[in-house]
């Protein structure tokens, strides 16, 4: 799909991704610096928001203001929508269209303690990044950051602003780590009913209105430790 040169809705900002916002920018224009070509200020911002923002699937989900790419970078730390809304809007803050991308993906890695808090090896609503790059639509994943993935056995995920950036079949060990299941479709903001619906579909109702009731609760703060679980290594 081309961008179209009307087209201006993936350099919008929303008030999810809130490309327009003062930390937004200051923090965009920080990373990228004195740099002009798209390419390279893209990839500077993946490898911010993938190493900034520390991978937390235990963060708050079930409001607007949980993806919100200013709060998200407030708060330093996320899952993987969240983190795919900032680098979007940071994207956006610097002049490169960018939306949102969601994938059912089965993961074959992770820890014994987050299996048992989903009731399931499926992530539903994995979140990722398409960039216009280039004159194409470019995926980048910036979920997990550098520090997890070594310690889960895996490649730190690259992006070089010229081809897709997805998360990797196999770990270190060739065993199997993700595998994606079904694109669930591209959106130019974040669809939070859409996500909160298709956990509890996919969870269980009852489970996910838990996780609710624990966070109303624990107020911003996440739910369990994810780096200091056990990793489940089949």
């Amino acid at each position: 799909m081309k961008l179209e040169d009307n087209d201006s809705r993936y350099l919008t900002p929303t008030d999810i991704i809130d490309s327009d916002h003062k930390m937004i920018r200051e923090f965009a224009m920080e990373t990228v610096g004195k740099l002009t070509d798209p390419i390279e200020m893209a990839t500077k911002l993946y490898l911010a928001v993938r190493d900034g923002i520390r991978y937390d699937p235990y963060s708050p989900f079930y409001l607007p203001k949980h993806y919100r790419a200013s709060f998200v970078l407030r708060r330093g730390r996320s899952f993987c929508i969240p983190k795919a809304s900032l680098l979007c809007a940071l994207a956006r803050a610097c002049g490169i269209p960018a939306r949102v991308g969601l994938a059912t993906v089965r993961n074959h890695l992770a820890t014994k303690q987050l299996i048992d808090f989903l009731g399931s090896d499926l992530f539903i609503s994995h979140g990722f990044v398409e960039l216009y790059l280039g004159g194409k639509w470019l995926k980048a994943t910036p979920a997990f950051n550098r520090e997890l993935c070594l310690r889960h056995h895996v490649s730190p995920l690259e992006f070089n602003g010229r081809g897709d950036s997805i998360f990797q079949p196999y770990n270190l060990q060739n065993k199997k780590f993700m595998e994606y299941l079904e694109i669930e479709g591209i959106f130019t903001d974040i669809p939070v009913e859409h996500i909160v619906t298709g956990w509890k579909k996919a969870y269980g109702e009852d489970r996910v209105n838990r996780w609710i009731k624990a966070f109303e609760e624990a107020g911003e703060g996440s739910l369990s430790n994810f780096e200091a679980e056990d990793v489940l290594d089949e």
